[in-house]
């Protein structure tokens, strides 16, 4: 089916990024690509041939396969594909074969590099990292919805003084929006109140309408810190409806903006440090998910947001560390406190459990066990007080089984790479995370150092923790590129936690198992094996880039849900996100299920 001029622009007016190009732009472009008519089974370009342009599908259904054969994504109408091994080498990074008769449009070689060059959204379009931002934690530069107050008290115009300042002073608030409808009538203040009110011996009984300031000024959830702070200089005022279409949204006030600047991750570290109980600390770590909004609305790459997040954390499990040896006295042998899963790996957001152990010194006594239980107990209570509620599994201290000398901990690491069953797989690939947080340091050192040594020279254990690690994939399917969750609770949404970050956490793990490396965090692993030759320089940039993308559109999903006044998760509806952000998407979990397909072939990425 022979394409006209005008069918291939309508339908590139319907394809991101082409469809921002100017008119004449996408006239000529129209004019430059070829259209391939393919049948079924057309093999459209092999693993390592240069590549003849990006992919644009018309019509029909493509499959990329890796060097493996394993199926890594169907593709479907406007789906495009081949940009890259286009734009990394000029050779095909995978393979392509249609799945039905299909129409494709392609872009050749030079015309992909000139839109790239000449046009901002194109360039941005076929730039799959994500650069490093400039952190802009700054009052005046951060978004007004990330300052406001939502859902602002309201009352009618025919509401009393008397209720206002009973409202005001129920709900510990120093304004009152004034509303009839969805129009926003006026603001009245608790100077109001005292100015107008009890300063002229009005009767209670008057209307708040009398006193209230009309037709407030008003701002955009869209506009910026800076126009809060000029608008309220210039009309010396203390309050600020924000309003979006007509209808009232928020409200900041100058107290918004003091608790806004007051709100960071050194403050929330200062506090805990200082908190004489785990009550007390969990006034202070309610306020991480502001302190999430505020650190990615600054432009902190992920990577820093979560170790900001897992600092207080650390802090609190010390200050209980310290808090119970107050409480049962000096510990009678040398232990330490580590902790697992996303503290151990500094990658905790605004959703967290606990998993944690003790490590004793070896000349801990049947006696000295009980010490040490109720300090595990002490310090779990307080997590989970403070918000880290206990691991479902009971992956805790307070466990026996992970509360154990130096020797026990020898004989486990041991035990499971001898014998690698499923539970030993699982519990090697959470303790391999382990990181020491409080205690004598010394009693971890030579006990990873061994463990990593035994652990990687035994190919067995290795193949076994490989076959644990590709149970988590990428949510890769037909619809839309994305398989969602089916059923339940959570159903049409991606889990951005266990299909989403966890397949690279998995790979980045097996990576530091082959090279014998120390780092827990995820992508100091990554950079290591890179490092240490265990991963290609191209293979690192790719998981490097996909991770980077995936955790951070995870970061981004929990600041909307906290925004919105709802607890964080890691649910993501595929429909939140737009056609631009879907299609990185899922080339970004394209990458890790090539990945992961390596590493199950026994093939590494050092090609």
């Amino acid at each position: 089916m022979p394409l006209s001029h005008d069918q291939i622009t309508r339908f590139l007016k319907s394809v991101h990024p082409y469809d921002a190009l100017p008119s004449e732009v996408l006239d000529n472009l129209a004019k430059s690509i070829e259209v391939w008519e393919v049948d079924t089974d057309h093999p459209i370009y092999e693993l390592g041939n240069a590549m003849p342009g990006v992919f644009v599908i018309y019509e029909g259904q493509v499959e990329i396969t890796d060097e493996n054969g394993a199926v890594v994504s169907h593709l479907g109408l406007r789906n495009s594909f081949g940009e890259r091994g286009l734009l990394r080498d000029g050779k095909a990074a995978t393979k392509a074969r249609t799945h039905t008769p299909s129409v494709l449009i392609v872009l050749p070689p030079k015309l992909v590099r000139e839109l790239i060059e000449t046009h901002d959204v194109v360039s941005k379009f076929f730039n799959r990292s994500r650069a490093p931002r400039a952190a802009q934690h700054s009052l005046a530069t951060s978004r007004i919805d990330t300052l406001m107050t939502r859902n602002p008290a309201t009352c009618s115009p025919e509401t009393t003084v008397q209720q206002a300042a009973q409202l005001m002073r129920d709900r510990g608030i120093s304004s009152l929006c004034i509303t009839q409808g969805d129009s926003l009538r006026g603001i009245a203040t608790v100077r109001d109140l005292s100015g107008k009110v009890v300063a002229d011996a009005l009767p209670p009984s008057t209307q708040i309408d009398r006193i209230m300031t009309q037709d407030p000024i008003t701002l955009s959830p869209a506009d910026i810190g800076s126009d809060v702070l000029h608008a309220m200089m210039e009309r010396n005022i203390g309050h600020i409806p924000i309003a979006e279409g007509g209808r009232l949204i928020g409200m900041v006030t100058q107290t918004d903006l003091t608790h806004y600047q007051a709100v960071s991750s050194a403050e929330l570290v200062r506090r805990v440090a200082r908190a004489d109980n785990a009550e007390e600390m969990a006034l202070v770590t309610a306020e991480i998910p502001q302190l999430l909004v505020q650190l990615v609305a600054g432009g902190n790459r992920h990577e820093i947001v979560t170790r900001l997040i897992t600092d207080i954390a650390d802090t609190a499990t010390r200050r209980l560390l310290h808090l119970a040896e107050v409480k049962l006295g000096s510990p009678p042998v040398p232990y330490l406190w580590l902790a697992c899963g996303s503290q151990g790996r500094q990658e905790q957001t605004g959703v967290s459990d606990q998993d944690n152990c003790l490590i004793l010194d070896n000349s801990v006594s049947d006696q000295d066990m009980a010490y040490f239980s109720k300090l595990a107990k002490f310090v779990s209570d307080g997590l989970d007080t403070c918000g880290y509620f206990y691991c479902p599994g009971d992956m805790m201290a307070t466990n026996p089984r992970w509360c154990q000398p130096v020797r026990v901990w020898q004989d486990y690491f041991s035990g499971w790479i001898a014998k690698p069953d499923p539970e030993a797989q699982m519990l090697a690939s959470v303790m391999f995370d382990l990181r020491p947080i409080g205690g004598s340091f010394d009693l971890f050192t030579e006990l990873q150092s061994e463990t990593l040594a035994i652990a990687s020279a035994n190919s067995i254990f290795v193949a076994h923790m490989i076959s644990n690690s590709l149970k988590h994939t990428p949510p890769l399917g037909l619809l839309r590129g994305f398989a969602t969750i089916r059923s339940g609770e959570h159903r049409n949404t991606l889990d951005l936690k266990h299909n989403g970050v966890v397949p690279v956490v998995d790979l980045a793990r097996i990576y530091s198992l082959q090279g014998k490396l120390p780092e827990a965090n995820t992508r100091a692993r990554l950079s290591a094996a890179e490092a240490a030759g265990v991963l290609s320089a191209s293979g690192a940039s790719d998981l490097l880039d996909a991770y980077d993308l995936i955790a951070e559109t995870r970061l981004e999903h929990q600041v909307r849900l906290v925004k919105s006044d709802n607890p964080p998760d890691n649910y993501l509806p595929p429909t939140a996100l737009s056609d631009f952000e879907r299609s990185h998407l899922r080339d970004a979990f394209v990458v890790v299920k090539t990945m992961q397909s390596a590493v199950g072939h026994g093939k590494g990425m050092l090609g």
